[in-house]
């Protein structure tokens, strides 16, 4: 067992989700001052009414929560394995699976190096959360190693070319 491995970590980008709130905050104002401020008239052209103010308005939360949405990315994991959350996709990967957990100097998130050759970006771990995602990253390879450790020793293989 690993000294020091946590029993379990969860990371979510905390400098994203903040810029997504206060974007979103912001759209959300301006699609309803905009609203609001429509004329209940007509330009000759194109007649505004209520329903158009509420269009607005409706158009300011709809883009509010799709802004909110980029923020929505989470990595949790514990003794058993690892789950990564990120924009529209979720992944669930027991230890076994994974290699390596990556966060190189210039990369702007972590990943995780599968056994397969493939690799998963964790959104959730970026490098704009300095110390954050370094302890988060420290707390995924604690966690790495203490499952490589408790695996089974691999069986020798008969012949040995």
């Amino acid at each position: 067992m690993t000294p020091g491995a946590p029993a379990a970590v969860s990371a979510v980008p905390r400098r994203l989700r903040m810029v997504c709130a206060l974007g979103a905050a912001v759209l959300v104002a301006a699609m309803t001052t905009v609203g609001l401020l429509l004329p209940s008239s007509s330009t000759g052209v194109v007649e505004f009414g209520w329903a158009d103010q509420v269009a607005m308005i409706g158009i300011g939360v709809c883009l509010g929560a799709g802004t909110l949405t980029l923020g929505r990315s989470r990595v949790d994991a514990d003794a058993s394995g690892v789950r990564v959350r990120n924009l529209f996709v979720r992944h669930e990967l027991p230890w076994a699976a994974v290699r390596a957990v990556r966060f190189d100097r210039h990369s702007s998130w972590a990943s995780l190096l599968l056994v397969n050759g493939d690799e998963i970006s964790m959104l959730a771990v970026q490098a704009a959360d300095k110390e954050y995602a370094v302890r988060a990253v420290e707390g995924l390879r604690a966690l790495l190693d203490r499952a490589k450790a408790a695996e089974p020793a691999p069986l020798p293989l008969l012949y040995d070319d």
